[in-house]
Formats: C-alpha cells, structure tokens, sequence
C-alpha cells in the first residue's frame, strides 16, 4: 500500500503528490533500524569499556583482597626478617661467646638454594616477578629460620655441656677451711724440700690438717686411681673430672673411694694422713690440666671470699718449704 504525500515544486511553485511505495518504506525502516543498531553496538562497546560489568566488580573486589593480603604477607616478613636478625646477633655475640663457640658462618646462613630454573613454574604468568620475587624471599626467611633453630639446638647443647663443665672443674679447696691445722699452705712452685733439703718444683699444694681430717672430691669426676703405688704419694686419689682436668689427693691416712666411682664435687673421698714422703699429716693437691700440673691456687673460686682468695694467693706465696 501507498501513502500519498505532497512535495512543493520550486520551479511551479506548486504542491505535487509523491507517492511512497512500501518497497520505500521497508528500506528506509530497515535503515533507521541499522542505524540504531550500530549506535546501540557502540553504546554496549563504550559500556563495556568504560563501566566495569558485575564479573568485573567481583574481580576487582578479589584483586584487592589479594593485594591487601600481599601487603600484609609483606609486613610480616619485615617484621620476621627483623626478629630473625636479633635472634642471629644474639646467637653470634652472646650465647656463643658465653659457650666459647664459633659463630655460624654468613656463607651458611645467607647461603644460596636451589637451581636455577627452581621458579619456573612462574613464567607463564602476568605477575611472574611478584610471584618469584615473593617466594624467594620466604624461601630465604625459611632457610634462615631453619639454621637459627638448628644452632639453637647446638647452643641448648653447648649449655648442658658447660652446665657439666662446671660441675666438673675443680673448684673448691680438699679440705674444708675451718679444718685447717694453720692458715700458711704450701704452694705451688719452687720450695726447699722437707727431707732432701733441696730446692725442688712442687707440683701442687699442702693442705696441713690434723690426722683423719676428711678429705673432699674438688669437682664431679670418675675415681681414676686409689692406692699407695706411686712413689712418694702414699695413699693417693686421682679423679679424672673430664674435659681434660684430673685432680690427685696424696698422704691419705685411709683412701674411702673406689677405682671406678663416680663423685661429685664435694664427696668424701679419705682422710688426711703422713702416708709416702711425708714429714706431718696433710694433703698434698694437684691439679692437673691436659696432662700439665697448674697451680690448683686458681680453682677455689667457689670456696673463698675475693678477700679470703687474695689472703691465700699472699700467704702461698711466702712459704718456702713444703711437707713433701
């Protein structure tokens, strides 16, 4: 069907009829509708481009998630990175100085790990740098923290062991103080000996006490020796404490301890005696330190006072004859 319209003619100056054919019409509203397809294809495009869609929001609320927690993962390894660096320092230069032990070496605690290709697996991402970068570092923290508590295993060790140490060094005088017959002992050095009259090296000290005085273990040990067979000592206990200290207790009257005992610091061990080459009842004391006799004058620190020590050191120092 038609639909007459009228045209002015400019030349005629005149209305003309036109006549629409529905061929007309179809095409011309066929082309409105491709027009407002494409304004509505590039309206949803621009759309699409400018305002995020509902799967994008929720992307977006998780990338944010992920980044904050990222944030967060970073902090926190800051923070353990610092408090691993304390407990490293304080491992270097106090536990392991108490112990007297080497401080674990850099190349081992910042040492490398793995190959080369041991984070490949990140390669094919966007974000492969973070993602390496990251696991790196918690690599290295972990690393670090595993050696820190492998050597805090060792310091726990080292502590039982000087815990043991201690006990085990003789530390305290063979004869209790108030047991002593004179405040002047015989020292450890050159002395005139009491028989031969010669100028000798005496090896240890003279404890002067009456006969039967007990004498005491100076330090944890196991009782290497007890017997009159050394020539000069008489009756004599050897104690053999460990970490290279043995100490000797000579001139017994009678020997209490056994060959194979363990004794602590402390234990009865005999009793004072003139037993071998003697001229009085005493103990004669040697320390004895990787197989070299020291002055036994350096271990009473758990007996005497600094004042009491000091007196000691003083008095063993002017006695010029010794009682063996």
């Amino acid at each position: 069907m038609s639909k007459v319209k009228y045209r002015f003619n400019t030349k005629s100056l005149t209305y003309e009829k036109v006549s629409v054919t529905f061929k007309e019409w179809f095409w011309r509203i066929l082309s409105y509708l491709a027009i407002g397809l494409v304004f509505a294809t590039i309206t949803i495009i621009l759309s699409r481009k400018l305002l995020p869609s509902p799967y994008e929001k929720k992307q977006n609320r998780e990338i944010e998630a992920l980044q904050l927690q990222y944030d967060l993962l970073q902090k926190k390894m800051n923070e353990a990175e610092v408090v691993l660096k304390d407990l490293e320092d304080r491992d270097d230069n106090i536990y392991r100085t108490i112990f007297e032990s080497e401080p674990i070496p850099k190349s081992v605690r910042y040492g490398g790990s793995g190959g080369s290709n041991k984070y490949g697996a990140f390669e094919n991402y966007d974000n492969a740098d973070i993602l390496t970068s990251t696991t790196e570092r918690l690599d290295r923290l972990t690393k670090q923290l595993y050696i820190q508590s492998k050597s805090f295993d060792e310091v726990v060790q080292l502590a039982k062991t000087k815990a043991k140490l201690i006990a085990s060094i003789p530390a305290i005088m063979p004869i209790n103080q108030k047991d002593l017959a004179h405040a002047v002992t015989s020292g450890f050095g050159w002395r005139i000996h009491p028989i031969y009259k010669t100028q000798e090296f005496h090896p240890g000290m003279d404890f002067a006490a009456e006969q039967g005085t007990p004498i005491y273990a100076t330090g944890d040990g196991v009782v290497e020796t007890a017997d009159n067979l050394a020539q000069g000592y008489g009756n004599h206990v050897v104690i053999n404490h460990g970490f290279g200290y043995e100490s000797l207790y000579g001139h017994m009257s009678r020997i209490k301890a056994r060959i194979g005992q363990k004794v602590l610091r402390g234990e009865l061990i005999g009793y004072v005696g003139s037993t071998g080459l003697s001229t009085a009842p005493h103990v004669h004391y040697e320390v004895i330190r990787n197989g070299e006799k020291v002055n036994p004058i350096s271990f009473y620190y758990n007996d005497l006072s600094p004042q009491q020590y000091q007196q000691m050191v003083e008095l063993s120092k002017k006695t010029s004859q010794s009682f063996d």
